[in-house]
């Protein structure tokens, strides 16, 4: 028998995984603080170079792994076509790659769930915003530089100066400096 190598994900860095996991014996865990909209997540990539055949990789829940059903699909297939377990905890589910068609079933539903649940956040989200725009109160993310800077920025930028070496002195991300640029 390998390894039990545990993966925890929370959205964002204000929250904890203290829940997730709790009381389940793992010899290992990678923990993403991320969105889980894609599979593009730094720890998770750790986490599937590795397990090894044999190994479990125990979740706390489906929507923990993906909010995306192709990539849940994608990575239980995957992972178990190497000969790892997949298990869920919340779910009370494992996967082995000789799985029963109830146990395919419920990972495409209980992931179809987690995607629409996704969708749901991010409409409501939306709706909210529009309202609050309406209402006057929500302006949007506050300017990264003064209007005096974003002038002198797009001078420096006429004059030829590179966007990557501006983007350091006025401590903003090269993607800021093109979108000043195109402003």
């Amino acid at each position: 028998m390998g390894q039990r190598v545990g993966y925890q994900r929370v959205s964002t860095v204000d929250q904890n995984t203290d829940r997730q996991l709790d009381g389940v014996q793992v010899d290992k865990v990678f923990t993403d603080k991320a969105s889980g909209k894609d599979a593009n997540r730094p720890e998770l990539k750790r986490a599937l170079d590795y397990v090894r055949e044999d190994d479990v990789l125990v979740v706390h829940s489906m929507d923990r792994l993906a909010r995306n059903l192709e990539d849940l699909r994608r990575i239980v297939r995957e992972l178990t076509g190497n000969g790892v377990r997949v298990e869920f905890v919340k779910e009370s589910l494992t996967f082995t790659g000789e799985d029963s068609a109830m146990n395919t079933l419920l990972l495409s539903m209980l992931g179809a769930v987690a995607e629409f649940e996704r969708s749901m956040i991010l409409e409501r989200q939306r709706e909210g915003i529009a309202i609050a725009k309406a209402a006057g109160k929500y302006k949007g993310r506050k300017a990264s530089l003064s209007s005096a800077q974003a002038a002198e920025l797009r001078q420096r930028l006429a004059a030829g100066e590179s966007v990557t070496a501006l983007a350091a002195e006025y401590g903003v991300s090269r993607q800021t400096v093109y979108n000043y640029r195109a402003a």
